[in-house]
């Protein structure tokens, strides 16, 4: 099936596979994408003992990883290669050891070679635990194509 053949969903499940495929962060922190669509993500995270800081919470860092990689999920479902050019992030509320965090991306604007996206994380009971924002900027490429380019590059 060709790029011209597949919907918009389609092509950000591919986008979204193809990405994850590489990103071995994302897989080593126990992250799993649990829905992708044009502009959109959803990413979770359970908290492990190794995550958790002096004060018995999660580390504010690996919740701000796992809000970061939905960010570069959802503004990669268009493939066209785009990396993040700024971000803050607001901790509302800590993670606890055991905790499910999901961290839902939300595109704000896309114009040009640049978005905007907003993150929520959220605990298994609903609480926010932190809210991020994004920018990002298209660079040259696709985000299906560097799949490739990497195994060249290895044959």
């Amino acid at each position: 099936m060709s790029d011209r053949e597949l919907t918009p969903q389609q092509l950000a499940e591919a986008c979204a596979e193809s990405m994850f495929a590489r990103d071995t962060a994302s897989q080593n922190l126990g992250m799993r994408i649990e829905s992708v669509a044009p502009g959109r993500a959803v990413l979770t995270m359970t908290v492990r003992e190794d995550m958790v800081q002096g004060h018995g919470n999660c580390h504010g860092g690996f919740i701000f990883a796992l809000a970061d990689s939905a960010f570069a999920f959802a503004c990669n479902t268009y493939d066209e290669a785009t990396v993040g050019s700024g971000c803050s992030i607001d901790y509302l509320g800590p993670g606890q050891l055991g905790d499910v965090l999901t961290a839902t991306a939300e595109e704000r604007s896309r114009r040009g070679r640049t978005g905007i996206y907003d993150i929520t994380v959220r605990n298994q009971h609903g609480d926010e635990v932190a809210l991020f924002r994004g920018r990002s900027y298209k660079i040259r490429g696709t985000v299906r194509r560097l799949e490739e380019t990497a195994a060249e590059s290895q044959a």
